[in-house]
C-alpha cells in the first residue's frame, strides 16, 4: 500500500466532497449524542458506519504534509479568513473532529468564534475541558503563521474562571506575547460574546523549528501502519 497527497487545491470536487463528508459526520457525532434514537437505528448507524469504513481502509494512504506545508506561507488577511489546511484537527472544515470555528485576524491578534455543542459535553450542559485547551491549541497555531514562524507546542497553561456554556456563541482570542530564543510565547482568553463573561485564560510556549529540518525528519518517518487490522478495526 502506498502514501499518496490528494489531488492539489484546484481539484475542488475532491476538496469540497471532502468538506462536505467532515461537516456531516460532525453532525452526526452531534446528533448520536444529543438525541434518543432506537435499537434499529443506531444498529442501522453501525452497519452503515462499518460497510464505508470497509471500503476506505484498503486505499492508499494519504499524506497531508503538502497540505500542512502550504499552510506556513498563507498570508492571513485582515478580517475574516479561511486556510487550506482542511485536515486540521481542530479547524478543518475537512476534520471529523473539527469545531466550525469563524476565523478573523484583529490587527496581529487572532479571534475564533465557535458554538461547542453535544458531542463537546463534560458536564451537563457545559463543555468538557479538552475541548477548550485543544481549541487554544488551535488557534495559537494560526499566531504563528502572523508572525511567520514555524514552532511545536511545548507547554500549555490553561485556567478556567468559569464553566464553558453549550450553545452560545464563544470567541477565542490569542496573541504574540515575546519570544526568548526559540522560545516563542503566546497568551490568549475566551470569552462568552453575549454576556462578555471571562470563560477561560491560556498562556503557551511553542518552540521554534526550522522548516527545512521538519520537512526532513518527517519524510524519514515510518509509513503509517495498517490499521485495518488493529484490533479497534
Amino acid at each position: 500500500m502506498t502514501e499518496t497527497a490528494d489531488p492539489p487545491p484546484s481539484s475542488d470536487d475532491v476538496r469540497e466532497s471532502r468538506q462536505r463528508a467532515g461537516r456531516a459526520i460532525r453532525d452526526l457525532s452531534h446528533a448520536f449524542i444529543g438525541r434518543h434514537a432506537s435499537v434499529e437505528q443506531i444498529d442501522r448507524l453501525s452497519e452503515v458506519l462499518e460497510g464505508i469504513t470497509a471500503e476506505l481502509w484498503p486505499q492508499d494512504h494519504r499524506s497531508r504534509f503538502d497540505a500542512f506545508d502550504r499552510e506556513r506561507d498563507i498570508d492571513y488577511p485582515q478580517g475574516r479568513f479561511t486556510h487550506d489546511f482542511d485536515d486540521r484537527p481542530v479547524s478543518g472544515t475537512a476534520s471529523p473532529y473539527g469545531l466550525d470555528l469563524e476565523l478573523h485576524r484583529v490587527g496581529d491578534e487572532i479571534e475564533a468564534l465557535v458554538t461547542l455543542r453535544s458531542a463537546h459535553e463534560g458536564a451537563p450542559g457545559r463543555s468538557h475541558g479538552g475541548v477548550v485547551a485543544a481549541l487554544f491549541d488551535d488557534v495559537f497555531g494560526f499566531v504563528l503563521g502572523v508572525i511567520k514562524q514555524s514552532a511545536f507546542t511545548g507547554e500549555l497553561t490553561i485556567r478556567y474562571h468559569a464553566a464553558t456554556p453549550l450553545f452560545s456563541e464563544l470567541a477565542c482570542r490569542v496573541r504574540f506575547d515575546h519570544q526568548d530564543g526559540r522560545k516563542i510565547y503566546l497568551v490568549g482568553e475566551l470569552t462568552e460574546r453575549s454576556s462578555g463573561n471571562l470563560i477561560a485564560t491560556a498562556k503557551a510556549t511553542f518552540i521554534a523549528v526550522d522548516p527545512e529540518m521538519f520537512a526532513r525528519l518527517t519524510a524519514e518517518r515510518p509509513p503509517p501502519p495498517d490499521e485495518s487490522s488493529s484490533p479497534t478495526a
